[in-house]
């Protein structure tokens, strides 16, 4: 059969997969049985003899799985058992595909922009400016229908959008259509949600979205983007974000490499690269990093309740992911796993496109809706739905004039990005077998320490700076740690976490309450962590306020106990002392001399910190952990 006569049979295919990787000149061909499991760990990949490959559509709804919160609209996690996996010449399945325009019918968006402009307002003023996270994305979607009264009209309008991302989108880290019964998706995702491959696990953030202006891009556009606070604190936040999933599944915590630009043919957008080593199963890392903050906020568990109390409806695969599983020859399987992005779902005529803005403190309302809407466009335009910029579509024919060159090319948008990283910890971006930081040998080596999780995964990236310094650290759930794992641990870290410190109706604030007040009263070490220390400060007889302006995301150089350390804050409430106030009780106050917010607080056995020093933001992170954790076990 010619790859001509092979295109056109998918018409009446049951089920199949088409996907054009990066940087491939072929596109791939899966077809097989379908299967519908009900958990990642159901994912059939066989046995150790008869290794099978694996492709998996992963709605959001198994974000469950990790305990989150999510509405349950029932969608399958759809498997489609490979049995055939063909490499074909990517101009002749173009060539084969169908070309006439899918016409569409009474678009819009399901939630009007002013609604939408609603929903942003009260995202900043009730979650992020009470304390609820630092970031939040809220979705909406495009909708339309389609005529489908010609045979196969839903699945040839698959091959013909499929066609049109082939030819006019570039820089996707997937092209792909997937047709199976009652789920059709159609993308072109720029993000590497997850990969592992080689003991190598990779984590791809990208963040900030600039809209191509009508008539092409320029250096003093793109410039200005680049220089948005709103947009590098965005990035920052997203890579702190995934750098907690990074160090739940690698022995090695993972370190960043990066920013590059991430060029598309409407749209620009940061990114990083994460890199660590795991040895874990691929379903159990896609598990552990599910799903993407740049489509759901932080920190995550709280995200997932921001967006069950705000959307107004099921999110179906709209952030989830696309997971094709291969057999490798260490006798695993390797995993490469996009974001479900920039795609169109197909079900009943009814054609989708979600799009999401990334709410942050900084966020206009009617910016985020005009995101929203360059976002939407973007696909539409990609699928031939809406009008194309002739500059695009310029740029992306090789012989066209200028074609090849971008704003991105000139060297000072490159020192500007290069910049960034002056902000950022050394002990993320250099190898941590060696470098400034890495290189003081463990002092804490034979020490034993629990960290307490309040709810925010900042403590993975936490404890492995401590495993850094030599400890030998557990993570208990707040929940889940008992008095016995409190007396035990040499060290007793009581870590950050969402929401209101003087919320007494919180059983999980008042559980961090009794672990800080136990620990104090037998006068065993302690180390408490932004909502922990708020905690602390509380016990000590400390006011606690709101601050003005949330410091989610934001980096400060302030004053512990004789130094000047540059941290990373995501706070929205402060303990606070009248200026000049050096001490509480028993601890020594450090704090703001004009504003008096407290920084840290230190006494006999106990330190604490209200910025994150395992964040990226913290470049005196390590050298301050060291300390307080010095001072709390002497």
């Amino acid at each position: 059969m010619t790859v001509a006569d092979r295109i056109r049979a998918l018409a009446a295919e049951t089920s199949f997969v088409l996907l054009a990787r990066e940087g491939s000149e072929s596109v791939e061909l899966l077809t097989g049985e379908l299967v519908d499991v009900e958990n990642l760990a159901d994912i059939p990949l066989g046995s150790a003899s008869d290794r099978r490959e694996v492709f998996a559509m992963v709605p959001y709804r198994q974000v469950r799985e990790r305990g989150f919160e999510a509405q349950d609209d029932g969608a399958p996690l759809r498997c489609l058992l490979v049995a055939e996996h063909l490499h074909l010449p990517a101009d002749e399945v173009r060539a084969a595909l169908p070309s006439d325009t899918v016409a569409l019918h009474d678009g819009g968006f399901d939630l009007s922009d002013d609604e939408y402009a609603g929903i942003v307002e009260r995202v900043i003023a009730d979650e992020i400016g009470r304390g609820e996270g630092a970031n939040f994305v809220i979705r909406r979607d495009y909708t339309a229908t389609i005529d489908t009264t010609g045979e196969n009209a839903e699945r040839i309008a698959a091959l013909t959008w499929f066609r049109a991302l082939l030819e006019h989108e570039r820089g996707a880290y997937w092209t792909f259509a997937v047709v199976t019964p009652g789920v059709i998706a159609v993308g072109a995702s720029p993000e590497a949600h997850v990969v592992a491959q080689g003991g190598v696990v990779t984590m791809n953030p990208i963040s900030g979205t600039f809209r191509h202006p009508s008539g092409g891009s320029t250096a003093a556009a793109l410039s200005e983007f680049l220089s948005s606070t709103k947009e590098t604190e965005e990035l920052f936040m997203v890579v702190d974000e995934e750098l907690k999933m990074m160090s739940a599944v690698c022995s090695d915590g993972g370190r960043i490499t990066g920013p590059h630009l991430k060029q598309m043919s409407r749209l620009t957008h940061t990114e990083y690269m994460l890199r660590g080593k795991s040895r874990l199963d691929p379903r159990e890392i896609l598990r552990e990093t599910m799903f993407a903050p740049t489509v759901t906020g932080s920190p995550m568990q709280n995200a997932c309740t921001v967006i069950r109390r705000h959307e107004r409806k099921p999110r179906g695969y709209y952030s989830g992911v696309a997971a094709l599983f291969t057999p490798n020859e260490d006798g695993g399987h390797d995993l490469d796993a996009p974001i479900l992005i920039r795609t169109v779902y197909l079900k009943d005529g009814e054609l989708s496109v979600p799009v999401g803005a990334t709410l942050v403190r900084h966020s206009d309302p009617a910016g985020e809706v005009g995101e929203t809407h360059g976002k939407a466009a973007g696909v539409l335009g990609a699928i031939g739905a809406v009008a194309r910029d002739a500059v695009a579509e310029a740029r992306e024919d090789p012989d066209a004039p200028g074609a090849g060159t971008t704003p991105a090319d000139d060297p000072q948008i490159q020192e500007l990005l290069a910049s960034r990283n002056a902000r950022l910890a050394e002990f993320w971006i250099n190898p941590q077998d060696g470098g400034s930081e890495s290189a003081v040998v463990a002092p804490f080596a034979g020490r034993t320490a629990i960290v307490v999780d309040a709810e925010d995964r900042f403590t993975t990236m936490l404890a492995h700076q401590l495993r850094h310094l030599g400890l030998e650290v557990r993570i208990v759930p707040w929940a889940a740690a008992s008095d016995a794992d409190v007396d035990a641990a040499d060290l007793l870290v009581a870590g950050p976490g969402p929401g209101d410190p003087r919320d007494r109706s919180s059983a999980r604030i008042a559980r961090m309450r009794e672990l800080v007040t136990r620990r104090r009263d037998a006068a065993r070490p302690l180390l408490a962590v932004c909502l922990s220390h708020q905690i602390l400060a509380d016990s000590l007889g400390i006011e606690l306020a709101p601050l003005a302006s949330p410091h989610q995301g934001l980096q400060k150089s302030v004053p512990v106990f004789g130094e000047v350390a540059s941290i990373g804050f995501y706070n929205t409430f402060t303990a606070r002392v009248s200026p000049g106030t050096t001490t509480a009780g028993p601890a020594e106050v450090s704090a703001d001399r004009v504003t008096g917010d407290v920084y840290a607080l230190r006494g006999p056995s106990f330190a604490s910190v209200q910025g994150h020093l395992e964040s990226i933001l913290s470049r005196d992170g390590m050298t301050t952990l060291e300390r307080l954790v010095t001072h709390a076990l002497s």
